[in-house]
């Protein structure tokens, strides 16, 4: 699969979507901030120092979806038609879920929309609430579906990351998180993002360390390698890589239960 970001010189460049028909697209995305029990039930009453939290956030989302192209890159202008944000208050699992719609009739979609949407509601609610509670976590931020354009239509399934998806626990005092089960024996798990997930046919991986001739990344990607050819992709030098949430190279060090991600070097619009 081609990467519409890049050109055939692998450089980033904005797509040109002129000769595309003009059809009616949605996207939802979801996300949600976790906080202490306290913090949420001032949320409730409305007692947090800054005011009306929920609506400024719900402003605040709407306005995002507007500007996504300032934020992103390499995002096209949208004429938006719709936009609306939903917040559910969870006192069980001491978060608030929010969830944002964009809809348009055009010749691009709009999950970036949707995505930063969601994602500038949630650091709104940190922003509002972060007097009382700078201990609050914002996760889980995802596209929930898509509807229209060349690629059709598309619905989330969980079922893959249901093992390795972080569980609030009854009895968090400040927003803590149980990650799910750990590997059996040491070992790391890899993530495939966006294009690469597609053009592998699978999303994660486990690998254990005694697989890996070296423990860092290189000695990961030649362990994939000898598992299935397709893995040869993970060694292009435009492929990159993160080790918990943070950039590395073919020598950084991997230990037992590190996330290893790869995905492309670009994306948006």
């Amino acid at each position: 699969m081609q990467l519409t970001h890049l050109n055939a010189r692998g450089e980033a460049n904005m797509v040109d979507v002129g000769d595309k028909q003009a059809t009616r697209r949605e996207a939802v995305a979801t996300g949600r901030i976790l906080m202490q029990p306290r913090t949420l039930k001032l949320l409730l009453d409305g007692a947090l120092p800054k005011g009306d939290v929920i609506a400024t956030a719900r402003i605040a989302g709407i306005q995002a979806a507007k500007r996504t192209h300032e934020l992103i890159p390499l995002c096209h202008s949208l004429s938006l038609s719709k936009v609306a944000l939903n917040f559910d208050i969870d006192e069980q699992n001491g978060c608030v879920h929010v969830e944002a719609m964009c809809r348009l009739s055009g010749q691009t979609g709009v999950e970036m929309e949707a995505l930063t949407a969601v994602s500038v509601a949630c650091l709104t609610l940190y922003d509002m609430c972060k007097a009382v509670d700078k201990s609050m976590r914002i996760d889980a931020v995802q596209l929930e579906s898509k509807e229209g354009g060349k690629s059709g239509d598309y619905k989330r399934n969980d079922s893959v990351y249901e093992s390795a998806r972080p569980i609030v626990t009854g009895a968090c005092d400040a927003g803590e998180v149980s990650i799910g089960e750990r590997c059996a024996s040491p070992c790391v798990r890899v993530k495939f993002l966006a294009e690469l997930r597609e053009r592998l046919g699978e999303s994660e991986a486990l690998v254990n360390l005694d697989e890996m001739q070296s423990r860092d990344i290189g000695g990961l990607k030649a362990a994939l390698a000898k598992r299935n050819d397709a893995f040869v992709v993970l060694s292009d030098r435009r492929t990159l890589c993160a080790v918990n949430q943070v950039m590395a190279n073919d020598n950084a060090p991997v230990t037992d239960d590190d996330e290893v991600a790869f995905f492309p070097p670009v994306t948006g619009g």
